[in-house]
């Protein structure tokens, strides 16, 4: 699945100079925990969260030591900052309709962000906005449309389908049955957990031949 099949088709930016009222205005408005800070062409430059309007509370009596890290200095300056562009953190870690939404999840993960800006490609400007509770939309993915890409699997990997029992509940897989080789085994189960929507997989599946098996030479 792609950004494009989940992502949110409104998406909330303000302006660099936006002044913290208007900011958090914005935030309870439209019920989101960040938002994306554009400039004159709609191109994402950073973004301002509900973390770093919190440093207002909890970081802005603090005068800051030389011996500070860079990301404590860092936090001192948003606590002092009344504006977007003083508060916000960049660049903008962005995402297109085609990403993956795998792909849209690790960002999120690595950079420790709640909501990731879409922008088209071509011209770089903002399209929509990509939250964490939509990358979990596909765990709620019917369980036909995992049926169907199971088998797609099975057809490119030479997998007599028929043969095959899957059932499906809770975003686990069961594999059943019987394939041709024992090396088919490891490279389906491996392609089924890549199915967005599949929690895991449970392997029950025997083989005709023994592909893996060196044979012994002929004395």
């Amino acid at each position: 699945m792609k950004v494009s099949d989940v992502m949110g088709t409104r998406a909330i930016a303000v302006r660099p100079e936006a002044p913290f009222t208007e900011i958090v205005e914005a935030m309870r408005r439209f019920k989101v925990g960040a938002l994306t800070v554009i400039d004159a062409d709609e191109h994402p430059i950073g973004m301002v969260s509900d973390d770093d309007l919190l440093l207002k509370e909890t970081d802005s009596t603090s005068a800051g030591s030389v011996f500070d890290s860079h990301r404590r200095r860092q936090e001192h300056h948003k606590a002092a900052g009344i504006t977007a562009r003083e508060m916000m953190t960049s660049p903008a870690i962005t995402v297109t309709k085609d990403t993956t939404v795998r792909d849209a999840a690790r960002l999120m993960h690595r950079y420790r962000i709640k909501q990731l800006p879409v922008i088209e490609p071509a011209t770089g400007r903002l399209v929509g906005t990509v939250h964490q509770s939509d990358l979990l939309k596909v765990f709620t993915r019917p369980a036909e449309e995992i049926d169907r890409e199971i088998t797609e699997i099975c057809n490119r990997l030479y997998v007599d389908r028929e043969h095959l029992t899957v059932d499906i509940e809770a975003g686990v897989v069961t594999l059943t049955g019987h394939v041709g080789f024992r090396s088919q085994i490891s490279r389906l189960v491996a392609a089924v957990h890549e199915v967005d929507g599949v929690l895991g997989v449970e392997n029950r599946l025997a083989y005709r031949s023994d592909d893996l098996t060196p044979t012994p030479p002929l004395l």
